[in-house]
């Protein structure tokens, strides 16, 4: 189900202007604090009334401003997860999990109750209070509530961001379930870019409240036409790779982009699974010739696609490899040094150990 917003709205000095038709699965709307992402998802919600503009999901107007269409909040059909869990202290989890299903009135649910109990490991939470739950908990009740109100679209704001790194860690595994199997257009509001980059099939760039950029999460993230408002700083690309085994002795999983092997460290799902994989462009290498004698375990040949300078002495090198693009950070110099242009050969060196777990995902 397609997502589409347009909107024009004033907030103090903030001028919020966006413009977008997003194809479903999970966008996320990603910006520094203050860019005006919360406001898009109460624009959406029916919790702010935008000065102008037409917000569209599937074939429901939510809201014309040229026509004068406003659908009251309580009939958009909208599942909203706000960073605090906000559940009802009196009832238990399953109470909790009831409220949002007699919500539904009798609209079909993305799943039934069992199912996404389930799905999001409540089994054993349904008779305690959210008063006994950690925050981790918390969040995946509060999610259970929300899909169970049989919303038409979820939007989520920063559901991960009072956590604590392992709690989102432990969180992260079941989102992507949520978005692989629930079948439901998602909005998802973060800063992050470990989040974003793992569970984001589209990203909306957000920049005092500007829309600087929107498209395919890879291909944002990796500059590229969008360079200009991709921080230098998080830049960089991201892979679709498949796990090939297991080494017990060096406690290395085998990655492969078709006959190109990726070794990383830790155990990386099972053989057969399909993931994600984000490399910081500061983490690559560039080379002319094949590397001999060196710790770095992944060394690919890959083409120059594209070369970004500055701002300031550094510049982006995006890289073909088989169809996916890695991108590189490295200085003015080097790029003079190595004589880059576009279409030259290279080889790129990632280091293992620079690749954390929060940058794989499913």
């Amino acid at each position: 189900m397609s997502v589409a917003i347009s909107l024009r709205h004033s907030i103090g000095d903030l001028d919020l202007t966006v413009d977008c038709d997003l194809p479903g699965g999970l966008s996320a709307i990603f910006g520094p604090s203050g860019a005006g992402k919360t406001s898009i998802l109460r624009a959406v919600a029916g919790l702010l009334t935008p000065d102008q503009g037409r917000v569209q999901v599937g074939d429901r107007v939510l809201f014309d401003s040229a026509t004068r269409v406003a659908v009251p909040a309580a009939a958009r059909r909208v599942g909203y997860v706000f960073q605090e869990p906000r559940l009802f202290p009196h009832l238990s989890v399953d109470g909790n999990l009831r409220y949002g299903q007699a919500r539904a009135k009798g609209r079909a649910l993305p799943l039934g109750f069992d199912d996404l109990v389930a799905l999001l490991g409540l089994e054993g939470l349904l008779n305690r209070r959210p008063a006994t739950l950690s925050g981790g908990e918390g969040q995946r009740v509060a999610l259970g509530r929300a899909l169970l109100s049989a919303p038409d679209i979820l939007l989520m704001d920063e559901p991960l961001s009072a956590l604590d790194t392992r709690r989102k860690s432990e969180l992260l595994p079941y989102f992507e379930r949520l978005r692989d199997q629930v079948g439901l257009p998602i909005l998802y509001v973060s800063h992050d870019l470990s989040e974003v980059a793992r569970l984001a099939d589209t990203v909306v760039l957000l920049e005092q409240g500007q829309m600087r950029a929107v498209g395919p999460v890879a291909e944002v993230v990796a500059g590229g036409d969008t360079a200009h408002a991709i921080s230098r700083d998080v830049a960089g690309g991201i892979l679709r790779v498949t796990v090939a085994g297991f080494d017990e002795a060096d406690q290395l999983s085998e990655m492969r982009i078709g006959d190109q092997a990726l070794w990383l460290p830790g155990r990386i799902g099972a053989v057969g699974d399909d993931a994600r994989l984000r490399i910081d462009a500061r983490d690559v290498i560039l080379m002319r010739d094949r590397p001999e004698g060196i710790s770095a375990l992944n060394v690919l040949p890959v083409t120059v696609l594209d070369i970004q300078a500055g701002p300031g002495s550094g510049a982006l090198v995006r890289l073909d490899h088989q169809g996916q693009v890695i991108v590189a950070r490295v200085t003015q110099r080097s790029v003079r040094v190595l004589g880059l242009s576009l279409g030259l050969s290279l080889f790129a060196v990632l280091k293992s150990m620079a690749v954390t777990q929060d940058q794989i995902g499913r």
